[in-house]
C-alpha cells in the first residue's frame, strides 16, 4: 500500500481574483466574443456557450430564445426532417449562425444530417464552408 503524503488542495483553497474595471456595473459586461476559425472562412460572433442536444434541452424553444442572447443550441436528435423545416420557415435567417445538428451513427442518421445540412444552406444568408460532413 502506498500513503501520499504531498499537500492536496480544494475548492476552499482556491482564490479567484477578479481584475481591475472602469465598468460600473456587471449590467454592463458583454460576452460576446468573435472567432476567426483556422480552417473556414469568415468570423463568428457570439457568447461561447452551448446549450446541450438533450431532448429536453436542445428544443426549438430553447434555440429561439437563447438566438436573441446570441447562444448557440445543439438541437437533439430526433426532430424529424418536416419539423426543421417549419421551424426554418418561422425563423430568421440568422439563426443558424446559433445552431448545432446531433445526429446518430447509422446511414438513416447520415441522410437525414445531409437533408438538413441543405436545408440550413438554403435558410442561411451566410453560412460559408465551416460546416462539413467527415465520413
Amino acid at each position: 500500500m502506498h500513503i501520499e503524503s504531498e499537500l492536496k488542495l480544494g475548492f476552499k483553497d482556491v482564490l479567484i481574483r477578479p481584475k481591475r474595471s472602469t465598468l460600473k456595473s456587471r449590467s454592463e459586461v458583454s460576452l460576446i466574443r468573435e472567432y476567426n476559425f483556422r480552417h473556414a472562412e469568415g468570423a463568428w460572433s457570439g457568447v461561447p456557450i452551448i446549450a446541450s442536444n438533450m431532448d429536453t434541452i436542445g428544443t426549438f424553444n430553447m434555440a429561439n430564445v437563447l438566438n436573441e442572447h446570441r447562444v448557440i443550441t445543439a438541437i437533439h436528435k430526433h426532430y424529424p426532417v418536416q419539423k426543421w423545416s417549419e421551424f426554418l420557415n418561422n425563423s430568421p435567417s440568422h439563426m443558424v449562425d446559433y445552431l448545432m445538428l446531433s445526429t446518430g451513427v447509422s446511414n438513416a442518421d447520415y441522410n437525414k444530417l445531409t437533408t438538413l445540412l441543405g436545408e440550413l444552406d438554403r435558410k442561411s444568408t451566410r453560412l460559408n464552408s465551416s460546416h462539413q460532413i467527415i465520413s
